[in-house]
C-alpha cells in the first residue's frame, strides 16, 4: 500500500476458532458471498500480530482516556472557569456528541479509502484539538474544543472495530472483542489515577497536555506499524449516496438495529455513571480525588475480568444472546438497587454500598458490550465501516443525551444518575427482547455464526 504497511487479506476466520461461515450476509441479511478456498487458505495471514492487537486496543482506549483522565478535575473546572456543574458536564456531552457524529463520517470513508488514511488524519486532528483544550479561557471555548476533540477521536473508535471485522468472524470475533476490552480496559483504570496524580502537580489544563502527548505517540506508532486491512478490491467506490444506501440497508435489518439500540442504551447507562460519579462520589459521599480514582479503577477491573470470562469461558459454550440477556438483567438489578439507595429506602447509606452497586453494574458491562457489538457485526461484512459507525454513533449519541440529565437536580443528590441508569437499562432490555428476539437462536448459537 502507498500509505505504508502490508495489506492483510480479508478472508474467513480460522475454523478452529469457530469463525468461519460459508456465506457472509449482506447489509440487510440478503445476498451473501461464498467463501472460496483461497479465503480459507489465508487464515495465517489474517492473524494480527501482538503489536497490531495492542494498537487496536489503544485506539478503542481513546474514549476512556479522553473522558476518565479529566473526571477527577471536573469539580476544579467548575471553580476555575466559574461555571455551574451542569455546564461543565456539557464538556463531556460535547466530546460524546463529536465522537457520535464523527463516526458517521469516518466509517463510510474507511470503507471507500481503506482504514489507514482516515485513521491517521483523524488522530492528527485529535492531537491538535486536545492541545487547544488546555488553553481554553472559558467554558464555552472548552466545550467547542471538546467537540472538535470528539469529532476527530471518532476515527480511532470506528476504524478499530472495522479492522477487527476485517480480520475476524463468528466466535473468533467475539473472543477478539473480549481481548480488546482487556487491553482498552486498562485505560479506565490508569486514566483517573494519572489524572489524580497530574492534579497534584498542576491544574486541570495539565491533564489535556498529557492527553495530547499520548495521542501524538499513538499517532506515530499507528503510522509506522498498523497495516492496511481492507484490500482495494474490497473497497466501495461510491460516494455519499452509496454510504447512505448502505446504512439504510443495515438499519432495515431488524436484528442489527435491535443490537445497535441495545448497545447504545447500555452504554448510556454506563456513561451516566461516568458523568455523575465525580460529583456523587466526591461531593455527596466525601471521597477525595485519589479515592474516587481508586474506586473508578476497581470498577474497570471488574469490567475487564468479566470481559475475559466472556471471551475465554463463555464464548463457544453458551449462546451469545443468552450471555447478553444475563448481562442486561444484572445491569437492571444493579440500577434498581442504586435508585432505592439514592431515595433513602434503606435509610442513610454510605460510600461502600453505593460503590458496590456501581461495581456490579460496571462488571456486567464486560459481558454486555462486547457481545452486543459481535452480534451486530456478525450480520455484515461488506460494509464493516458503516456498520461500526452506526454502532458507535448510536452509543455516543444516546450517552450524550443522557449525560446532562444526571446533573439536572444539582450536585446534592444521586437520584438523577440512578434514574437515567435504570431507564436506559430497561430500554436496552426491551429492545433486546422485542427486536433481536433471542429465542430465535440465529447469531447466538454456540460456536456458530449468523
Amino acid at each position: 500500500m502507498p500509505e505504508g504497511g502490508a495489506s492483510i487479506p480479508n478472508a474467513a476466520a480460522n475454523p478452529a476458532e469457530g469463525g468461519t461461515r460459508d456465506t457472509a450476509p449482506g447489509a440487510a441479511g440478503g445476498g451473501g458471498r461464498t467463501a472460496t478456498p483461497h479465503h480459507r487458505g489465508t487464515t495465517a495471514a489474517r492473524r494480527t500480530s501482538l503489536l497490531v492487537t495492542l494498537l487496536l486496543g489503544g485506539l478503542t482506549a481513546t474514549p476512556p482516556l479522553a473522558m476518565d483522565m479529566y473526571l477527577p478535575a471536573l469539580p476544579e473546572v467548575t471553580r476555575s472557569l466559574h461555571a455551574p456543574a451542569a455546564t461543565v458536564q456539557l464538556t463531556l456531552t460535547a466530546c460524546l456528541a463529536g465522537m457520535a457524529f464523527g463516526q458517521l463520517v469516518v466509517g463510510p470513508m474507511s470503507d471507500r479509502w481503506g482504514r489507514r488514511r482516515p485513521l491517521l488524519a483523524g488522530l492528527a486532528v485529535y492531537v491538535v484539538a486536545t492541545a487547544l483544550c488546555a488553553f481554553a479561557p472559558t467554558v464555552e471555548l472548552l466545550i467547542a474544543c471538546r467537540l472538535a476533540q470528539g469529532l476527530a477521536g471518532a476515527a480511532g473508535i470506528v476504524i478499530a472495530r472495522a479492522v477487527a471485522r476485517d480480520l475476524y468472524d463468528g466466535m473468533a470475533m467475539a473472543r477478539f472483542f473480549s481481548t480488546l476490552m482487556l487491553i482498552s480496559g486498562v485505560a479506565p483504570i490508569v486514566a483517573p489515577l494519572i489524572g489524580g496524580q497530574v492534579l497534584r502537580i498542576t491544574d486541570w489544563r495539565g491533564v489535556f497536555v498529557v492527553l495530547a502527548v499520548l495521542g501524538l505517540l499513538l499517532t506515530a506508532v499507528v503510522w509506522a506499524k498498523l497495516p492496511e486491512t481492507l484490500p482495494p478490491a474490497e473497497r466501495h467506490g461510491g460516494g455519499v449516496g452509496e454510504a447512505l444506501g448502505s446504512m439504510r440497508r443495515l438499519l432495515a435489518d431488524r436484528a442489527f438495529t435491535g443490537y445497535t439500540l441495545v448497545g447504545g442504551f447500555a452504554f448510556a447507562s454506563l456513561f451516566a455513571y461516568v458523568a455523575a460519579s465525580p460529583f456523587v462520589m466526591q461531593e455527596i459521599y466525601g471521597a477525595s480525588p485519589q479515592t474516587f480514582s481508586l474506586l473508578f479503577g476497581l470498577n474497570s477491573i471488574g469490567l475487564m475480568i468479566m470481559g475475559q470470562v466472556n471471551g475465554r469461558i463463555l464464548v463457544g459454550r453458551v449462546r451469545l444472546d443468552t450471555v447478553l440477556g444475563v448481562g442486561l438483567t444484572v445491569v437492571v438489578v444493579a440500577a434498581v438497587a442504586l435508585l432505592l439507595m439514592s431515595l433513602g429506602v434503606f435509610g442513610e447509606t454510605g460510600l461502600v454500598p453505593v460503590a458496590t452497586a456501581l461495581f456490579v453494574l460496571m462488571s456486567a458491562m464486560g459481558i454486555t458490550l462486547p457481545n452486543t457489538q459481535t452480534l451486530a457485526l456478525m450480520r455484515t461484512r461488506h460494509a464493516a465501516g458503516s456498520a461500526s459507525a452506526l454502532l458507535g454513533t448510536t452509543s455516543f449519541l444516546v450517552a450524550a443525551i443522557a449525560s446532562p440529565l444526571v446533573g439536572i437536580a444539582g450536585e446534592d443528590t444521586a437520584v438523577p444518575m440512578a434514574v437515567v441508569q435504570l431507564v436506559a437499562a430497561l430500554v436496552a432490555l426491551g429492545c433486546f427482547l422485542g427486536m433481536c428476539r433471542p429465542w430465535n437462536g440465529r447469531a447466538g448459537e454456540k460456536g456458530g455464526g449468523v
